[in-house]
Order: C-alpha cells, then structure tokens, then sequence
C-alpha cells in the first residue's frame, strides 16, 4: 500500500433527536494512544455529559480499529460510528460522540441511527486527503545553487521535506516513483548531484 485517505482537517458537528444532543469531535490522531486521550480530555470538559462514545481506525491499511458503546446498549453507538469510518475509507482518525441525554427513550434503532449520523455530519465538515508513501532521497548541494534547485525540483513534482544548510545545503526529496527521481536531479544539476536514497515516510500529497 503506498497511499491512503485521512482527514484533512479536525471537525466537531452537532445533532439534536428528540432533545438529546450528540456532538461528533472528529480528529486526525497517529496512535491508539492519541485517540484514547481525546476520549479522556471530551469526558474531563463535558463531565455533565451521560456518554462518550468512540470509533477509532489507525495505520495506513487501516488495521487496527476499535470502538467503544460507553454504556449505550451494546452495538448501537460505538459499531455503527465505526462503520461509517471505514465506509469512508479514511484512516488515522479518531471520533468521538458526545450525548447529553434529553428525557426521550430513542431506542437500539434511533441510537444506531443518531450515532452514525452525527460522525457522517463531522466527516462532510472535515473532508478528505490523501497520505502517499515517498521514497526519501538526500542531494548535497553548493549555497550558490541550492535556491534555483530546490525550485526546479518542486516544479516537476517532487516534494522536498526537509533543507539543512551548513557548509553546504543538505535537501531531502521524496517522490511516489523513485525511478523519476535520478533523471530529474541530473536534469537540474546538470549531472553534477547523485542522489542517495536514505529512507521512506508518509507524507500528505500536495
């Protein structure tokens, strides 16, 4: 797998069904360990809400996913936001629903119903990016040239992540096809830069 799709940017949506409220937070998180944090900081500043539910799908292939009924009847919190996560085919997320309770009954069904929904409203508001798998290459450069390289480099498509500069200028370049990446750099430096593959990272493609 060399690309997958996350949010691209953190949302908070809000549903009332007969004067309950639901509120979705909907964040980017990089570990199991993020999403459940989030859950602890909604509890810690909505202490007067009944439930804080939770779904959360992690790694590039989305892999390990866990939701959370947080004593809501069993399977219609937790599952159905979940379900509607990995029908959107996003990763690296984390959402939780908030529920202030509001003296209704809604029943398994209208839960199932009000649970997915409220993450669905969250995930129109946040949208959607992709995250590419880039093979890391390192040029070393002359404080002269670095400018005009980096430049050209970026014009034809290659993302450059990091630039150190100290007696010479250290660029990291990724690219999704690696093989493009020797042509390009001799094309710019005139043959006069070889550059070392050093490694592979997730980026957010631009």
């Amino acid at each position: 797998m060399r690309s997958y799709l996350t949010l691209a940017r953190d949302a908070r949506a809000e549903l009332e069904v007969s004067r309950s409220r639901f509120a979705c937070t909907l964040r980017r998180v990089g570990s199991e360990a993020d999403a459940r944090a989030l859950v602890a900081g909604l509890r810690r500043a909505h202490p007067d809400a009944g439930h804080h539910c939770s779904a959360f799908v992690l790694g590039p292939d989305g892999s390990l996913q866990r939701s959370s009924d947080d004593g809501e009847p069993a399977g219609t919190a937790g599952a159905p936001m979940l379900e509607v996560l990995r029908g959107a085919g996003v990763s690296d997320v984390a959402a939780v629903v908030t529920r202030w309770f509001g003296g209704t009954l809604l029943g398994a069904g209208g839960l199932v119903r009000a649970y997915g929904d409220t993450v669905r409203l969250a995930l129109a508001e946040a949208g959607t990016l992709r995250r590419d798998l880039v093979t890391e290459f390192a040029l070393r450069l002359g404080h002269a040239d670095a400018g005009r390289v980096e430049g050209e480099l970026r014009a034809r498509g290659l993302v450059v992540l990091d630039a150190a500069y100290g007696a010479d200028v250290r660029l990291v370049v990724g690219s999704r096809d690696p093989d493009t990446v020797g042509p390009v750099v001799a094309e710019v430096t005139g043959g006069g830069v070889v550059p070392e593959p050093v490694g592979e990272r997730w980026v957010d493609a631009r």
